[in-house]
């Protein structure tokens, strides 16, 4: 028999990304949206794994599985069905599916909603890590930074030792680091051996490793209890595991990646891809519609059919401050 270990591609599909809001909702986050070229970022995160995994997971919940199944469907792909019947973070996410592996068996945990060029670099990292993840490790990829960004958390590294995690900096802050030379954008994938993540989570994090594994053992058919789910402390991964376990390994990756969590970063991706801007660099996205600018800058227009959000492209991040408004009144924009 083949002592080949089964590498399982992860995908954590959470989140609504708030700060695309009116094209993100809750009845259509981020990652399902067909924007890019006719796919959607979910869609982009099954094919560039595809040929590098036997099997694929998605851990998803209640309000988007059945999106995922769509795309799952689309692109032809059979896999393992995590639906969490309330979202737990990121450690329960990852602790499901590492229930539902096998002890050897390496996982690729990725989220659903980034970009990645330059793919050749993409799968060189990938095998690296999965090489470290073999001798029992736990990898994270970081990305060599192209810029001071402050929508990141960063690692800083020696080689591929991790020194320390940081949370998303200041501007002032997020420049030191950049020009320190040995700090790396947290890219938020992993690869490890599911019984390594489950041993170091047991031993930093009991109650969420007790907890989840009462949950997973009383799903049904990869559908998880909503009550017992409550039972588990909410608690990144990062908090969790990567801050604390001895067993940390970061692949320091070039290949270009984006989690598009600002309308500027969809603005950067757009542009690259040959989507029309003016000369004083305004956009407009969702609509065919002739629309003029006059007398603006660097304005991004964004068109749905039930709302219109007009922003200054430096202002992205404050999108969420919208969004956060609107659930406040329980409106019915966010659906």
């Amino acid at each position: 028999m083949s002592t080949e270990k089964t590498i399982t591609h992860v995908i954590l599909t959470g989140g609504v990304g708030s700060r695309l809001w009116p094209l993100s909702r809750k009845s259509r986050p981020k990652q399902y949206l067909e924007i890019f070229e006719g796919k959607s970022l979910f869609e982009m995160t099954v094919d560039r794994n595809s040929h590098l995994a036997g099997k694929v997971m998605v851990v998803g919940n209640v309000d988007n599985h059945h999106l995922s199944g769509a795309v799952m469907d689309k692109t032809a792909t059979s896999y393992i069905n995590i639906v969490e019947a309330t979202p737990r973070n990121t450690a329960a996410a990852i602790a499901f599916a590492a229930f539902a592996s096998d002890p050897d068996d390496i996982l690729i945990v990725t989220p659903s909603d980034h970009i990645i060029d330059k793919i050749e670099e993409y799968n060189n990292a990938i095998q690296e890590a999965v090489l470290k993840a073999k001798e029992g490790f736990i990898v994270t990829f970081g990305i060599i930074p192209t810029k001071p960004e402050t929508g990141y958390g960063y690692i800083e590294s020696k080689g591929d030792k991790v020194i320390s995690f940081r949370e998303k900096p200041n501007e002032t802050t997020a420049k030191e680091f950049i020009a320190r030379g040995n700090f790396l954008w947290n890219s938020g994938m992993f690869c490890f051996k599911a019984g390594v993540l489950l041993d170091e989570l047991k031993q930093f994090q009991p109650d969420v490793y007790e907890k989840s594994k009462i949950v997973w053992e009383s799903s049904k058919n990869g559908f998880l209890d909503f009550d017992l789910s409550l039972e588990i402390p909410s608690i990144s991964i990062d908090y969790a595991v990567m801050e604390r376990s001895k067993r940390i390994k970061v692949v320091p990756a070039s290949f270009s990646w984006s989690d598009l969590g600002s309308f500027e970063s969809v603005y950067d991706y757009l542009i690259s891809k040959g989507h029309p801007i003016d000369n004083n660099g305004n956009m407009v996205i969702g609509m065919e519609k002739y629309t003029t600018f006059l007398g603006l800058k660097n304005v991004i227009f964004v068109h749905t059919d039930s709302a219109n959000l007009i922003l200054q492209k430096e202002d992205s991040q404050d999108v969420k401050d919208i969004y956060s408004e609107l659930e406040k009144q329980n409106s019915d924009l966010l659906n």
